[in-house]
């Protein structure tokens, strides 16, 4: 009589190899059922058919594994066979891409091979009732795949595609707006023939470099050859590091001023710092007492202002001084010299930003941005809290005196008629659209370019004002000498996205009909790169208005079309299934399910209230504060950006209530955070709920494939783009928030911006992988590169000192970016002979 399945030789002991093999089995059977109960779920939402075969396949090939059977072995291989022509004509050779499809199944690969010599010792393969066990396995197996085959077969694509825009009229300026006129294209080829209007040469006197914004610098001792040989030259430390109920909340993100022989920085609460350049040696140090209740989203002091009174002698108190705005809404003049504060500037040194703001609620408005001088005006904007609530603080941008402190006018976008502070007992108008972000200014013209991003609230606009919906995410010019808004550019109409604008405007003498026109280079977080005259707000590149998805709550009120540049952009094609990560397949087909939960139509998805949307790219998307670089002597634009998708949901009232979503520090004295995971926007219908970066729940990864972050050059004179590479190592990242130490290229998430120099080089940190590098500005090619203490998250800068030239970043880390928090500021130049490196 012949054995029978699941019989046991009595002559073979069971050994290690007898209770690995049943054990491995076993978790074959396990994740079979896992992969195809999820691979059957996923077919009932129109996704792949992939799955379900191979969840049968491994359950198949478990069973045989527990009986002790050899079929257990085959049967994985056919399956593994399955799974490598269904990888490849998924994905193809996108290695990245590949990972959750092919690792895993490489792995259990090798263990399952690992049985074979000890299974084909065992007779009971021999078996009839095997035999027939198997060909009925092969045959189920082999009926799946065709059926999935055919599926393949029928469709360019496992998933339905968003279509994508399409191109209609170009926009036209929005309502108030200048009237520009008519301008011929800048033709491709054209080579850049930029001129600047001021160089910080020497020093770094702005945050941007100059006004202007370029973030270039004309120094060359360091250049593309040398750059291998920089060395550290000094580390100075703040002391400002987050105590036990801060420790969540540090963002420094700060970028000195260089002035003489002085560099002038902040820290995250405000502390100001005066070092000599050359050495980091500390000079002297304010400390305004800043709060910790103060602290809004996190704890952030991206810079500070330099001005010299014209009117002043030299041996004046404050002839020189620097100017913060601070996180609990102060704007803090000091001397130069001496760290003092400026008597004749408002209240001993103090000017108190909360007059006619309203309710004073800590956390909910203060300034995060570095203060922008023109003409002797200082330019402030202010953060606003966001999705807390519709009656948020005003997003009114104010002119003050740089030496008196005195406010010279306020713009409040729904009060045109109104230049002053409201009289007692009124506000300026509340929750309309702030300036969280650092403006940029034009001596020459007067102007400042004040970019704004949403009204309170960020993902509901049906109780906007008819002025809030004008300027939402808009560039505004505005005359210093007056107050008033001479142009505006809007770059998404009715924003529903919090795509507001977070990057610094670049002011370029732009290569344009055989001469140059003063412009204004504005990313955004969508991706989209805007060319503008900066005299009159039009766009030196057609901007055309292209279809967007429909429907949502909102579906009466939203905008049909959206403002697309033609000049460059950043933008990634829609999301697929195919587009899903993870470890492995198990997390990938998880996250596959999700996205056919999710309503997803392309870029503009509406808010949805019965479902979650897909938001891509996210908030994080695009360019955000660190702005973009520009060679001029090149004729390069640097640009960094990111490329990850939200997933997010409206949430109705009782659902904000039940799972205790609450306004920061919300007016009647409850000191209870909002949930991390969702804001109430009290006031509007629905709070929302944001899974930021869309990350899975068990392992921590995206759900989206990598690269989440790139860098590129793009060709100044035409937008075209000359290189583009994923930006990031994989070193700092991994699975459960265990980094994996490989130095391989993924392109990670980054925060922050670059400086580029005449000597050919752009130095950028940004990235979580705590390094900072010095890029070849023409090629893209890494040359130079160096871990920092903690997470680089800020602008380096670059400066002269002794005759000698040094690039230097604050190494502060970032809570959102999960990059370790630091209070370093250090300093590398090329080494003289002798020289030792890393002073304290």
């Amino acid at each position: 009589m012949s054995p029978t399945f699941g019989t046991h030789d009595p002559e073979q002991p069971h050994g290690w190899t007898y209770w690995y093999c049943t054990g491995l089995g076993a978790l074959l059977l396990l994740l079979g059922i896992l992969l195809g109960g999820g691979g059957a779920w996923l077919i009932m939402l129109g996704g792949s058919w992939y799955y379900l075969p191979a969840g049968i396949g491994l359950v198949i090939s478990g069973v045989f594994l527990i009986g002790s059977s050899i079929l257990g072995v085959w049967t994985y291989v056919l399956t593994y066979a399955f799974t490598l022509v269904w990888a490849f004509w998924e994905v193809g050779t996108d290695w990245w891409a590949q990972v959750p499809r092919l690792v895993g199944p490489t792995v259990l690969l090798v263990a399952v091979l690992c049985c074979i010599s000890p299974l084909t010792r065992s007779r009971r393969h021999e078996s009839r009732v095997n035999g027939r066990a198997a060909a009925a396995a092969a045959i189920l197996l082999l009926a799946f795949t065709g059926v999935a085959a055919f599926h393949f077969a029928g469709s360019s694509d496992a998933v339905a595609q968003a279509a994508p825009p399409e191109p209609a009229a170009p926009a036209q300026p929005a309502p108030g707006a200048a009237q520009p006129a008519p301008q011929a294209p800048v033709q491709p080829g054209e080579q850049a023939a930029i001129q600047m209007q001021t160089d910080p040469g020497a020093d770094w006197i702005s945050w941007g470099g100059t006004n202007l914004s370029l973030r270039y610098s004309s120094l060359d001792q360091i250049n593309r050859e040398n750059v291998k040989n920089l060395k550290m030259m000094w580390t100075f430390r703040t002391g400002d590091l987050p105590d036990k109920d801060t420790k969540d909340e540090y963002s420094p993100e700060i970028t000195p001023l260089k002035v003489g022989n002085r560099l002038y920085l902040c820290s995250p609460k405000n502390k100001l710092f005066a070092l000599y350049a050359a050495t980091g040696k500390a000079i002297w140090q304010y400390d305004p007492q800043v709060p910790d209740d103060a602290i809004p989203y996190g704890a952030t002091c991206r810079g500070v202002a330099y001005y010299r009174n014209p009117a002043a002698s030299p041996d004046d108190l404050c002839a020189e001084r620097i100017i913060e705005g601070t996180l609990d809404a102060r704007l803090i003049a000091v001397d130069a010299a001496t760290g003092t504060p400026c008597s004749d500037f408002g209240k001993n040194g103090e000017v108190d930003m909360w007059r006619g703001i309203g309710a004073r609620v800590p956390g909910w408005y203060g300034n995060v941005a570095a203060p922008v001088v023109v003409r002797g005006i200082v330019v402030m904007g202010g953060q606003v809290q966001d999705g807390q609530a519709e009656d948020a603080p005003s997003g009114v941008i104010r002119g003050y005196d740089a030496v008196t402190g005195k406010l010279a006018w306020a713009w409040d976008m729904c009060r045109p008629d109104r230049t002053g502070a409201p009289p007692p007992g009124e506000t300026y108008t509340r929750g309309t659209p702030n300036m969280w972000t650092s403006a940029a200014g034009d001596e020459e013209l007067g102007y400042v370019y004040v970019p704004l991003g949403n009204s309170s609230v960020d993902y509901y606009g049906g109780n906007r004002k008819d002025c809030e919906n004008k300027y939402n995410s808009s560039v505004v010019a505005i005359d210093v000498t007056t107050g008033k808004p001479a142009w505006h550019f809007q770059t998404v109409h009715y924003d529903l996205w919090d795509y507001d604008l977070g990057s610094q405007p670049t002011l370029v003498d732009f290569p344009h009909e055989g001469g140059t026109v003063p412009a204004l280079i504005l990313p955004s977080k969508q991706g989209q790169i805007y060319v503008l005259d900066r005299r009159t707000g039009e766009p030196l590149f057609p901007v055309e208005n292209r279809k967007v998805p429909q429907g949502g709550v909102e579906a009466d009120k939203l905008s049909p079309t959206q403002p697309y540049s033609t000049y460059a952009e950043v933008t990634q094609p829609p999301l697929t299934e195919r587009d899903m990560w993870g470890m492995s397949p198990l997390d990938q087909l998880w996250c596959r399910i999700q996205f056919r939960k999710a309503s997803y139509q392309g870029e503009y998805t509406p808010p949805t209230t019965d479902r979650h949307f897909i938001e891509y790219p996210s908030y994080n998307g695009g360019s955000d504060w660190g702005s973009v670089a520009v060679d001029p002597k090149r004729g390069i634009l640097v640009v960094n950006y990111n490329n990850m998708a939200n997933y997010d949901r409206l949430i109705s009232r009782e659902e904000v209530k039940k799972r205790g979503i609450v306004p920061v520090n919300e007016p009647n004295g409850d000191q209870v955070p909002a949930d991390p995971g969702g804001d109430p926007q009290a006031g509007a219908p629905y709070g929302v709920e944001v899974i930021a970066g869309w990350r899975q729940k068990s392992t921590g990864l995206m759900c989206t494939r990598p690269p989440y972050g790139g860098i590129r050059g793009v060709e100044l004179a035409t937008g075209k783009t000359l290189w583009d590479h994923p930006f990031g190592d994989a070193r700092a990242n991994g699975p459960f928030g265990v980094p994996s130490l490989l130095p391989i290229r993924i392109g990670t998430p980054n925060n922050g911006g670059s400086v580029v120099t005449a000597g050919g080089l752009t130095f950028i940190a940004a990235t979580t992988d705590n390094m900072f590098r010095a890029i070849d500005t023409q090629t893209g090619k890494v040359l130079w590169q160096t871990e920092l203490p903690a997470g680089g998250q800020a602008n380096p800068i670059t400066f002269e000192a002794n005759g000698r030239q040094f690039v230097a970043i604050t190494a502060g880390g970032h809570h959102f970016m999960k990059t370790p928090v630091g209070d370093y500021v250090i300093a590398w130049a090329l080494p003289k002979p002798g020289e030792t490196e890393a002073t304290q």
